[in-house]
């Protein structure tokens, strides 16, 4: 069985790299390989993101893209080690969900947990390991930033009203966006 890395890969050349746009769904991003479990169209890869591996080679991803897709995942640092693997050093994921403050965050009854930035501290080797959580089972190593997509009543007010806002009140962002970068092994 041939993967859609190895059918883009060229003999004797240098390893064709993707971007993954991972639980797709019918809305695949241009340019992307869509990877969902569901043969919709626009999916490339039928495939359960949360069986591993994927059908993916090692570091042959240069971008993925999951929205809203890792709050439904049950075993994230399971995914968050498989999404580490296939990306290339200082390969970029960005990572759409509701903000865990949002009405968003519990509506559907099939989102498993809600996310803050809180979320992805735990996927950086450094942190762990400066909490005292390097025991744990997570191999992966990953820089991250992220913002907030606001609801439409806060998107205008200032920064210090919203940085206030979203320490104290619920339903300010809609949204969390991360962009994690695996970082390059020491």
């Amino acid at each position: 069985m041939n993967t859609i890395a190895e059918k883009t890969e060229k003999p004797t050349s240098k390893k064709k790299l993707i971007k993954l746009d991972i639980g797709c769904g019918q809305n695949k991003r241009d340019g992307f390989v869509g990877m969902d479990m569901v043969k919709l169209p626009g999916v490339d890869i039928v495939q359960d993101a949360e069986k591993t591996p994927w059908p993916i080679r090692d570091e042959s991803v240069e971008e993925a893209c999951i929205s809203h897709y890792a709050e439904h995942v049950k075993n994230l640092p399971a995914f968050m080690d498989e999404l580490h693997r296939v990306l290339v050093p200082e390969g970029r994921a960005t990572i759409v969900c509701p903000y865990y403050t949002s009405m968003r965050s519990m509506q559907d009854p099939f989102h498993i947990r809600p996310i803050s930035e809180a979320t992805f501290l735990y996927y950086n080797a450094d942190w762990r390991k400066a909490n005292g959580l390097d025991h744990y089972p997570i191999k992966c190593d990953f820089d991250f930033s992220y913002g907030y997509i606001f609801y439409p009543e806060w998107a205008m007010r200032s920064e210090d009203a919203r940085a206030f806002a979203i320490r104290h009140y619920n339903n300010v962002a809609s949204d969390i966006q991360v962009v994690l970068t695996k970082k390059i092994k020491k």
